[in-house]
């Protein structure tokens, strides 16, 4: 049965789904490895500063990130405008660069929106204070 379901399907099918297909297991390793010696080699890998400032700028972004079970009145405006700011800033210069830092570019895009998502908890939360302050009056 299966002899005569092959024989019906086309050449390029045929070869698909074949075992031969499939790159041999060393080719793939050799690939991993050119991988990983080419990421060393980068201009922005981990033998620059270009990647260990991002990297450990993660845990400023980390920190804001566990702010989110703060209670709202306890944020600073001006902190998370500051983070906010700096995170759309340096977004937009990380890939005006040379070489293009995606690891800095994503780090500041994440920075960027957690400190957002924080400007808006605390405004909301001023205006809901305000709010019902005016209706006791």
């Amino acid at each position: 049965m299966l002899k005569r379901r092959q024989a019906l399907l086309t050449p390029i099918m045929r070869t698909r789904h074949t075992r031969s297909a499939r790159p041999p297991r060393q080719h793939t390793m050799a690939g991993l490895a050119q991988s990983a010696v080419a990421f060393w080699n980068h201009p922005a890998g981990p033998k620059t500063i270009f990647f260990w400032a991002p990297t450990m700028k993660w845990g400023i972004t980390a920190a804001n990130i566990k702010d989110f079970s703060r209670p709202p009145e306890l944020l600073s405006t001006a902190q998370q405008a500051a983070v906010a700011t700096t995170g759309l800033i340096w977004m937009k210069y990380s890939l005006d660069i040379t070489p293009k830092n995606y690891n800095l570019m994503s780090v500041n895009c994440v920075m960027a929106a957690t400190g957002l998502y924080q400007l808006y908890r605390k405004i909301s939360h001023d205006q809901q204070v305000a709010s019902l302050h005016a209706k006791t009056k």
